[in-house]
């Protein structure tokens, strides 16, 4: 059989709930606003599938730069393969966390 090569390959572990997390995520996640200059966790929500960043960003922090849409624009340092490459992503608010300032 042939590899899959789609946007979601590898991800068993990544995109999938724990038992009772289960079914569609609160209303309140979706209707949350951010500020430009806001930091905020990416987290990706495999229960909506619209504005769903590439699964690569998972777990990276950034920061807010404006909105698009229904979607905010994300702004994120990318780091791989030793290079750092500032990357701006369009992402819905299902999938961002704000970080806690201490």
């Amino acid at each position: 059989m042939a590899r899959s090569q789609g946007e979601r390959k590898r991800t068993r572990r990544k995109l999938s709930k724990r038992k009772r997390e289960r079914g569609l995520s609160p209303i309140s996640r979706a209707i949350q606003r951010f500020e430009p200059g806001d930091r905020v966790h990416i987290k990706i929500d495999p229960s909506v599938h619209k504005g769903m960043p590439h699964h690569r960003f998972h777990g990276l922090t950034g920061r807010v730069k404006g909105e698009r849409g229904r979607a905010f624009v994300v702004q994120i340092s990318d780091g791989r393969r030793g290079k750092k490459k500032a990357k701006e992503l369009f992402v819905r608010a299902e999938h961002l966390r704000r970080q806690e300032t201490v």
